[in-house]
């Protein structure tokens, strides 16, 4: 079994202050035990974005911990995203929904999971249910 990780657990990882991080550790340790890990291209995109993150950083880390880096998004992906995006957009309208603001993104990690037949494994998993309800979420 795969598990897709979202962004929002590495952030979390990385931070030995944060609460979470021990139960992401061990969340991500049982996930590779029934499987493989892997990433979605905007998961390293956001990730290349936080301070003391660079490319060899990335690499590294993802090549020693054994998460792969799926960079393919092809054509179902990239247009379950964009209806699960546009359902969003009329769901906030609609609703004027609080939170913050979704991107596309949020969208593709969530679409690239669904199409592969990945779980997800996020901290965001009201918005992950409410755009994709098939799609199979961990939580911590």
């Amino acid at each position: 079994m795969t598990t897709a990780v979202d962004t929002n657990i590495f952030v979390v990882l990385w931070d030995p202050e944060d609460k979470l991080n021990i139960p992401i550790r061990s969340a991500l340790d049982t996930a590779l035990a029934r499987g493989s890990l892997i990433v979605a291209p905007p998961v390293y995109a956001e990730l290349l974005a936080y301070p003391s993150r660079s490319e060899a950083f990335l690499d590294y880390f993802f090549k020693e911990s054994g998460v792969l880096v799926d960079w393919n998004l092809d054509e179902a992906i990239w247009r379950a995203a964009g209806h699960a995006f546009q359902e969003y957009a009329v769901r906030r309208r609609k609703q004027r929904e609080p939170g913050p603001r979704r991107i596309l993104a949020d969208f593709l990690i969530g679409a690239h999971a669904l199409q592969n037949g990945f779980s997800l494994l996020t901290l965001d998993d009201r918005m992950y249910r409410a755009a994709f309800p098939r799609l199979s979420i961990v939580t911590i």
